[in-house]
């Protein structure tokens, strides 16, 4: 046996033997909290609840148990699994600083492949870089981006229509809108172009961020569980070296991702050092005119004071951690988009209809929107929200204890020995699962047809019992981009960007289904792929509208 392998099956042998130990000693805080039985005395629940096709499985879960329960994870240790609206206002909110932190699995992840920036950091840290950060993703901001915006879309529209000027064509459209959210991010956040969008161009950064995480998804469940342990054995040397003596597979793709998007990072933050040094109008020369993100990030924390200034590691992080965060969530959410709106003829035409009619310019030529025009129109919106309602891009967080405390709940739970309890206690080190799409298809909130896709339901009053729930997310009544100190930064980013796209799109190419059957998958950002296999793609057949 390689001494790799040894290491690794020592510290399999020390995690397996402290969870006995520990599932031995003590008596969990959730014994009477009603769950399903395990499937298996080693891996629990979790083969099934975490399974790319396991949505059926979470349904069935939350259909028969309802807001709160408990599940069984590793060696049938008892997780919390809830989407209780006051439990998530305590989770997200209120206890977020003191009870409830991101598992040191998910920040061992980012740190390790992305640095210290935002989704790996905690405490000041993460409020330090937060505060520098939300004044460049305000909506004033981003009124100055939305030219930026519609240029780059026009591209993506031309180089469409040009691959079925001579009629309708099958066409990868999660590859398109991964390669526009690039191209946006890159230029409305980097100040850099990656892709024309009027040719195919191999780029290694492009190429590695479509692939985070869905080889991500396929690390074996005890490499990531043991993550966090084993990025504490020795220095960043040695781990290198341990990681390249395993076998090719996963780990080996998530190594060479880690380092493409480490090396373009670096190169992106300095050639903007050197442009600014240049003074403004060599940064005005550039992608973005200086308006990007990135570019008023380093001027700005030039500017701060060294309490609040980013160290240069921080800063590095900050270009692989928002090109990721950006990329793969909107991108797949517009295919979601997409597909639903394949799934329903009818409301495609009539979002045309609604489009065409706002983009008139009089003499029955399409004109641009504006910020405000296009953040306005009525029906675009229903749209975008009721997808991000009924498929969310990520379907479930995970937070870990830190201190023993108290869940309140919205209303009282029935034990299993029979009584009613109102909240419940949690120690430390507990995990708990936020089923994010859950909440928002809550029945008892949205009523009995919360899990159907229906935009209409936006464009009138909402439910009294919803708004008096008091979701603690950050946009509409919906957990889709959470709440509280950890909330999407980014989401009226990806806002503009969904809205944009179809208004531009949508007037001019019709879209429906072709003969490959189309299947989600529950990684940790939702994918599309064709039938059984798990290469992300969603081909669809296009055609050209004359205008």
């Amino acid at each position: 046996m390689s001494s790799v392998a040894q290491l690794i099956g020592y510290a399999l042998v020390f995690y397996i033997g402290l969870r006995v130990v520990r599932f031995t000693l003590h008596k969990s805080s959730l014994h009477n909290i009603p769950g399903p039985p395990s499937d298996s005395w080693f891996t629990g629940n979790t083969k099934r609840l975490f399974h790319l096709q396991g949505w059926g499985y979470q349904r069935q879960l939350v259909e028969t148990y309802g807001r709160v329960f408990a599940v069984n994870g590793l060696l049938n240790t008892k997780s919390l699994y809830t989407f209780d609206p006051r439990a998530l206002h305590s989770i997200y909110v209120k206890d977020q600083d003191v009870v409830y932190e991101e598992s040191e699995m998910l920040l061992s992840s980012f740190m390790l492949y992305l640095g210290p920036g935002l989704l790996a950091t905690l405490g000041d840290q993460h409020r330090r870089q937060r505060k520098m950060l939300n004044p460049l993703f305000s909506a004033k901001h981003l009124r100055e981006m939305a030219p930026i915006f519609t240029h780059i879309i026009h591209k993506l529209e031309d180089a469409i229509s040009a691959r079925v000027k001579d009629g309708p064509q099958e066409i990868d459209m999660l590859n398109w809108m991964g390669r526009t959210a690039l191209e946006l991010i890159g230029q409305g956040g980097l100040g850099h172009s990656f892709d024309p969008l009027t040719e195919d161009v191999a780029d290694d950064f492009t190429d590695s961020v479509k692939a985070f995480f869905p080889v991500q998804s396929q690390l074996p469940l005890m490499a990531r569980l043991l993550l966090p342990t084993l990025v504490k054995l020795g220095p960043a040397a040695f781990r290198r070296k341990v990681v390249k003596m395993l076998p090719e597979g996963p780990s080996q793709t998530m190594r060479r991702i880690s380092d493409a998007l480490s090396t373009r990072s670096q190169e992106l933050v300095d050639e903007k050092k050197r442009a600014l040094e240049q003074g403004d109008e060599a940064v005005k020369q550039r992608v973005g005119e200086g308006r990007d993100i990135m570019s008023v990030l380093l001027r700005e924390n030039m500017r701060a004071s060294e309490e609040d200034r980013l160290t240069d590691e921080e800063v590095v992080a900050q270009v692989s951690t928002l090109v990721l965060a950006a990329m793969d969530t909107t991108s797949n959410a517009l295919s979601r988009i997409l597909h639903q709106l394949t799934l329903h003829p009818e409301v495609q035409q009539k979002l045309r209809e609604e489009i065409v009619q706002a983009r008139d310019d009089g003499t029955g030529k399409l004109r641009d929107l504006d910020y405000d025009e296009v953040m306005e129109l009525p029906y675009l919106d229903a749209v975008c929200r009721e997808t991000l309602r009924v498929y969310p891009p990520v379907g479930a967080l995970m937070r870990v204890v830190r201190k023993d405390a108290v869940l309140p709940l919205s209303a009282p739970i029935r034990g299993r020995d029979g009584t009613l309890m109102d909240a419940v206690p949690v120690k430390k080190g507990l995990r708990i699962f936020t089923d994010i799409r859950a909440c928002n298809t809550n029945k008892e909130l949205w009523g009995p047809d919360a899990c159907e896709w229906k935009p209409e339901r936006w464009l009138s009053p909402l439910p009294r019992a919803l708004e008096e729930a008091h979701i603690p997310g950050v946009y509409s009544h919906l957990m889709t981009f959470i709440g509280g100190g950890r909330a999407c930064i980014g989401f009226k980013f990806s806002q503009l960007e969904m809205k944009v796209v179809l208004a531009t799109l949508i007037p001019t190419l019709s879209f429906e289904l072709s003969d490959k059957p189309i299947t989600w998958n529950a990684a940790g950002v939702a994918y599309p792929s064709v039938g059984e296999s798990v290469k992300s793609a969603m081909p669809l057949r296009v055609t050209r509208i004359k205008v």
